[in-house]
This record gives C-alpha cells, structure tokens and sequence, in this order.
C-alpha cells in the first residue's frame, strides 16, 4: 500500500502502521481514512499529504 507525507512536517503515514492513536489500526490505506482525518504531527488536513516511493 502506498505511504503519504506531510508537506508541513513530514509526518509518513505507512498503513502497514497505520494510526493506533487515532483509532486507525495497521492495514488502514490512506484513502480509507475519512476526510476529517488530521496528521498526527502537526494536526495538518488529509488533503496536505503526498504520495512517496
């Protein structure tokens, strides 16, 4: 599955870890997060984050 960056703080979101703090469990793609999802690193919106190799 594909890895997302923050272009504010560079927080990767990796859904092989996805986002336990947040309710997101391992295995959560990032398109399946819903739109009012925010970084866990800087609190930047969903629509804020890249796609990375």
């Amino acid at each position: 599955m594909q890895k997302y960056k923050c272009v504010f703080c560079g927080h990767i979101y990796d859904p092989a870890i996805g986002d336990e703090k947040n309710g997101f469990p391992a295995g959560t793609a990032f398109e399946d997060l819903p739109d009012n999802w925010k970084c866990p690193g800087c609190g930047a919106e969903k629509e804020y984050f890249n796609p990375v190799d």
